[in-house]
């Protein structure tokens, strides 16, 4: 075996230990009891040392030293890849990686049951031991790759970017009938609407927690939403936007799985992908015109697309992040970034974080949330390591946009495809020019083979003007 090959193997061992631990992830969240959260938490931070003790061996770093990729550009962009891997993983020890891993589970156990009461006390502790493990690993990565803590964070969910890259006139329409709307019938229309987008539930599942999720490995798709009786919307979107996260990772070089070029090219690449299904495609008007009477069905009460329209596009100040409206989203991502930044600097102690969430949303909103439960206890991130990811909502919604205007130009019956509930025709084009391409190219990269051009936020901007002024 060459060196190249040695190292092919190598990864592909790490990337299987990657699958295991995201299913038991997908577990813990879905129906694991509670029971079993303290083991689980052993097992994810013996998976993360068995990973890391793969891929920082000697000898695999040798061989990616040695290597020589075959004269072909996938396997010479897998070869930088995985040395790009093995440089950021070699920067840790392992016991601060297994404490991480071991942090995080618990901390997230801690926030299931601390969120719905509203009691960010209990889980206090253990989120500052979160944010205390990651300032170490972001201190050690930054000094190693040469920049901000911050920015080796955000480098480690999205290639190539940094930090620095990070009311309206309406009409109120007709209201939706009121509820209830029957989980189990919400339930069977969100995997009509996913099987109808290009979801095989041959190889996906749909499941119920706490924060909707999309998790598991190309071949197993795990899907996660929460129900409100009250209200379809929420989980109906909150499921296609899953999917499009889903598509993409059953859509990626099948000939490369398990390997650094073959997963996705980062998680900004990956919120344009859920974010065009759900903002750009399904809240559209045609779209919304076909669903409409799907609901009705499912449902009982007449729901006209007035009305649907009026409740998934009309823009109102609101304390959840993931059902705010697409002008004031990015605010929601604002706050988040501002405070991720200060915690990992040291700059605000995270017993105080309640007290700075409430001002920095009332200074970009112009509310305050009731309580924590809608306010800093809400997101699952931070509460499970995930820190100097939400930059990628908004950098994926603006690159949505600018695919969306590509897609239009080159399907001129797009639109009328998407009145038909049909989504094949831009899923297509998504594979073709996205899903096809893995970790091959960089973000800017991948949207300037697309569309023409790197990140235009012009193309979000007159998405928003189109839509809502």
């Amino acid at each position: 075996m060459t060196a190249y090959d040695r190292a092919l193997a190598k990864f592909t061992r790490i990337a299987t230990l990657n699958e295991a631990a995201a299913i038991l992830g997908w577990d813990g969240a879905a129906v694991m009891p509670d029971g079993g959260a303290a083991a689980r938490g052993e097992q994810m931070a013996v998976l993360a040392g068995l990973s890391h003790e793969l891929i920082t061996e000697p000898a695999l770093a040798d061989d990616l030293a040695a290597a020589e990729a075959p004269n072909d550009e996938w396997r010479q962009v897998n070869l930088t890849l995985m040395r790009e891997a093995q440089i950021r993983a070699a920067a840790l020890p392992r016991d601060l990686v297994e404490a991480a891993a071991r942090a995080n589970a618990a901390c997230e156990t801690i926030w299931r049951r601390a969120r719905p009461e509203s009691d960010f006390a209990a889980v206090c502790p253990a989120l500052t031991e979160v944010f205390n493990l990651t300032r170490q690993s972001a201190g050690i990565l930054g000094e190693k790759l040469g920049c901000s803590p911050y920015d080796a964070l955000v480098g480690g969910w999205q290639r190539g970017l940094a930090a620095a890259e990070a009311r309206q006139r309406q009409n109120p329409g007709p209201l939706l009938p009121p509820g209830p709307y029957p989980a189990a019938a919400q339930e069977k229309l969100c995997r009509q609407l996913a099987e109808a987008a290009g979801l095989d539930f041959r190889a996906a599942r749909l499941d119920k927690s706490a924060h909707p999720f999309c998790g598991g490995t190309p071949t197993d798709i795990r899907i996660t939403t929460r129900y409100d009786e009250d209200d379809f919307a929420a989980a109906l979107m909150g499921v296609l936007h899953e999917t499009g996260h889903a598509l993409y990772e059953q859509n990626t070089p099948k000939e490369f799985a398990r390997q650094k070029v073959g997963e996705s090219a980062g998680m900004a690449v990956h919120e344009s992908q859920s974010l065009i299904v759900e903002m750009q495609a399904v809240r559209s008007d045609g779209y919304l015109s076909w669903l409409a009477p799907l609901v009705s069905e499912a449902f009982g009460p007449n729901v006209s697309d007035g009305a649907l329209k009026s409740r998934l596009r009309y823009v109102e100040r609101t304390f959840i992040r993931v059902e705010a409206d697409e002008m004031t989203y990015p605010a929601h991502v604002l706050l988040r970034f501002r405070l991720e930044q200060a915690m990992l600097a040291g700059d605000l102690k995270v017993a105080d974080l309640p007290g700075a969430w409430n001002e920095g949303f009332e200074a970009l909103l112009g509310i305050t949330p009731p309580d924590d439960r809608r306010g800093c206890l809400q997101d699952i991130h931070w509460h499970d390591g995930i820190i100097g990811y939400f930059p990628s909502y908004t950098l994926g919604a603006m690159a949505a946009a600018q695919l969306m205007a590509a897609a239009r130009l080159a399907l001129p019956g797009l639109d009328e495809a998407l009145g038909r509930g049909d989504l094949s025709p831009l899923v297509g084009w998504l594979t073709e020019n996205v899903h096809r391409h893995g970790a091959r190219l960089g973000f800017n990269d991948l949207l300037a083979q697309a569309t023409g051009e790197a990140l235009n936020p012009a193309h979000f901007e007159a998405h928003l003007a189109a839509r809502y002024l």
